[in-house]
């Protein structure tokens, strides 16, 4: 039995573990680490799946400002391998984004597989003339309203507006403790 639910200061260690499994050091060279740096997950929209009591899938979205409207940034989104089609990556992707919906949230942003986001309504249309603080493929670049019409009109540079790390903590701790 899987069940999804808010990530704990104790899952530090095996989320940080599963992420370099799925995405290896390649990930803390992405721009959407760069946006992601330094800040806090959005209140209530850090998740993981714990099956068996072990921790086997990650999810956590950030606040983000798209051409001056206030939006979030999912990733990154990771599943145990070796669980792989069995739908966890689909039930904690609808999960997170029913969350941020019911928490008033209006769009999100991603970078990732087109054809595996387009099921939950993200597309490239919906980014329009938004672009990126650094380098990313355009054609990843995707997006999602989640109040119809929310990202009707931006356009220009996502940037991160998101909680900062309590500077009492150094960065390197403060990624594994986030």
């Amino acid at each position: 039995m899987i069940q999804i639910r808010d990530e704990r200061a104790a899952d530090v260690a095996a989320r940080e573990h599963l992420l370099d499994v799925c995405f290896g050091e390649a990930r803390f060279t992405k721009t959407c680490e760069r946006l992601r740096e330094g800040r806090l997950p959005s209140e209530g929209l850090a998740l993981v799946v714990e099956m068996d009591g072990r921790l086997v899938a990650t999810v956590r979205l950030w606040d983000v400002q798209v051409g001056g409207l206030p939006a979030l940034m999912l990733g990154p989104i990771a599943v145990d391998p070796g669980l792989h089609g069995l739908g966890i990556g689909n039930r904690l992707m609808r999960e997170a984004l029913s969350r941020a919906a019911a928490l008033g949230h209006r769009a999100v942003i991603l970078v990732g597989d087109a054809p595996y986001y387009a099921r939950f309504g993200f597309t490239r249309e919906r980014v329009g003339t938004l672009s990126l603080p650094g380098p990313y493929a355009p054609e990843r670049f995707l997006a999602l309203d989640l109040v119809k019409g929310a990202l009707d009109g931006a356009t220009g540079m996502v940037r991160a507006t998101g909680r900062m790390v309590p500077s009492a903590l150094p960065a390197q701790e403060f990624r594994a403790a986030a």
